[in-house]
């Protein structure tokens, strides 16, 4: 695990400084997530996306079940283009701590118009929240039980394999940006390559080793939660492993920078970030293996 991980000590304090500088970051009219429907064969209307030329591409979403942990079925966002025929490379989009909300699904089909298959998958189960309080509670609930996390993440990654993916990324924000990496060194055969908008991370070179894929991180030089010292550390790290991530700090952003319903919104910066990631998407998701 990185830095959210199992461990009373320094937990508290930990969830305190990134849920505080996220309610910073609410809007007066930023976006009330919806809440997840759990019933099985419901499912969203067709989305008309566009893409960076402003050109409308049609995506399909459904609501679906991709995972069972006890006795109880995870529903996530599942977004593909509409005239999909064969299986595209598969995203699977890990939701930041306020949960699967409107606008993790709308990453997700803004991704899927870019030509993926994109699970967004919900770690809390049937629950979204705007609400600070209740996000400490729901984000406590996986930092203390990494492992269900842990096995929701795997199932997510079976079921896009089932469908055909010939080749798989993990891409999250905050909370989701955090087990982006963790899910990169737990399932190292299954994850082509990894995205972490200001996910927390690790300078523990024995925790880093097992990531093979290759990595994308997005920090804010600003970011109370991340810090700077953190993330060169990390970046360092991983090249002492041999390994090549592609680091960018935006020097005048905090946390939550790419998410539009957040004060610390950046629309330059999430841009940038946003080119980037389709560009490294296409570069380490190609279908084309000669």
């Amino acid at each position: 695990m990185f830095s959210i991980a199992p461990g009373r000590l320094g937990l508290a304090a930990s969830l305190s400084v990134l849920l505080l500088c996220a309610s910073c970051g609410d809007s007066d009219n930023s976006t009330s997530p919806a809440t997840v429907s759990s019933r099985a064969g419901s499912a969203a209307p067709d989305a008309a996306v566009r893409d960076a030329d402003q050109t409308a591409i049609s995506v399909d979403t459904e609501l679906l079940p991709y995972a069972e942990i006890g006795d109880v079925l995870y529903y996530g966002h599942f977004a593909f283009p509409s005239d999909m025929i064969e299986p595209l490379p598969a995203i699977v989009l890990i939701h930041d701590v306020w949960g699967l909300n409107d606008n993790i699904r709308e990453m997700a089909n803004r991704i899927a118009a870019s030509g993926y298959m994109v699970l967004a998958v919900n770690l809390y189960g049937d629950e979204a929240t705007t609400d600070v309080v209740e996000a400490r509670a729901l984000t406590i609930k996986v930092v203390e039980d990494p492992e269900s996390a842990a096995d929701n993440i795997r199932q997510a990654l079976d079921f896009v394999g089932v469908a055909g993916a010939p080749g798989k990324a993990a891409l999250g924000f905050g909370l989701g940006g955090t087990w982006s990496l963790n899910a990169a060194q737990q399932f190292p055969d299954q994850i082509d390559a990894v995205v972490t908008y200001y996910g927390q991370v690790t300078a523990d070179e024995g925790r880093l080793a097992g990531i093979e894929a290759p990595v994308l991180g997005f920090f804010g030089a600003k970011d109370p939660a991340v810090s700077v010292t953190s993330v060169t550390d990390f970046e360092a790290a991983m090249r002492r492993l041999g390994k090549q991530p592609t680091v960018q700090i935006y020097s005048d952003v905090g946390h939550a920078f790419a998410d539009p319903s957040r004060r610390d919104f950046d629309a330059d910066s999430a841009a940038d970030a946003w080119q980037r990631t389709m560009d490294f998407l296409t570069e380490n998701l190609s279908v084309d293996d000669g």
